[in-house]
């Protein structure tokens, strides 16, 4: 399998703090992989390193992509979206203002540049581009039972609705890699099964790596192939599911000593 991500020896200091320490990982082409932790473990911070919201104190991030691998150490985040790195937020971050087919649009602009004259001037080929793009974005909300809310405004969907469009904007800018923080957050039962389907259909269809942040366990271990655990800002463990629910220490760390 090809390595998509690979991090080697990460650590994050916020003054005398230690939220990341020293870790190893890497994620493969076409895998879903799971990152779980009890809260404060470190997970959204090391999620934050990965995408380039906040650098690194030491260690080193790099990505292969097109033309090579890559460091991704000290790059902006919206350089290393354009490579090919998407993600959701813990706390929904829709244009709350602008209709569905508008925050596809926006995610999907990234791919298309028009020249200076063509926008400014409004030649043919800007209403060309323009055209292809909202095609594109309609069949993708299409896909994920969206066609009827196109006009909606964000902010007026239901809530696991919103989740849904959060992830399709995500997949509209053609990531190699999409990130997940904590999709299933806020869920109710039949919510969090449809985003299970959801996820499965996202990481079989469209080919891509998924790395998942995720308390929901039922989830995690029906989807994950690999699970990587975080606690206190190290890797605990790294397994398959099945070897993940037997680690005495993860057993531990999540139940206490007796357990």
């Amino acid at each position: 399998m090809t390595t998509l991500l690979n991090v080697e020896e990460l650590v994050k200091n916020f003054g005398g703090l230690t939220a990341v320490s020293d870790v190893n990982m890497h994620l493969n082409d076409d895998e879903l992989v799971a990152l779980i932790g009890p809260n404060g473990a470190g997970k959204t911070t090391l999620f934050n390193l990965l995408t380039g919201v906040i650098g690194p104190s030491s260690g080193s991030i790099t990505f292969r992509g097109t033309d090579g691998t890559i460091s991704l150490n000290g790059m902006k985040a919206y350089k290393i979206a354009n490579l090919g790195m998407a993600r959701t937020f813990q706390n929904i971050r829709l244009f709350k203002e602008l209709s569905v087919l508008d925050n596809v649009l926006i995610a999907m602009t990234a791919h298309y540049k028009e020249g200076f004259f063509q926008s400014v001037f409004r030649l043919p080929k800007f209403y060309k581009t323009e055209s292809q793009i909202r095609k594109e974005a309609i069949e993708l909300l299409k896909i994920f039972d969206l066609q009827n809310d196109l006009d909606k405004l964000a902010k007026n969907l239901p809530y696991g609705i919103q989740r849904r469009l959060e992830i399709v904007r995500g997949l509209a800018m053609k990531p190699k890699v999409l990130f997940l923080d904590e999709p299933a957050a806020g869920m109710n039962p039949e919510e969090t099964a449809d985003l299970t389907r959801l996820i499965r259909q996202v990481q079989r269809d469209f080919h891509i790596t998924v790395l998942l942040i995720e308390h929901d366990m039922s989830l995690v271990m029906n989807l994950a192939s690999r699970i990587y655990v975080l606690d206190h800002g190290s890797l605990l463990a790294e397994g398959t599911p099945t070897e993940i629910q037997q680690n005495k220490a993860v057993i531990k760390a999540y139940l206490g000593e007796e357990a």
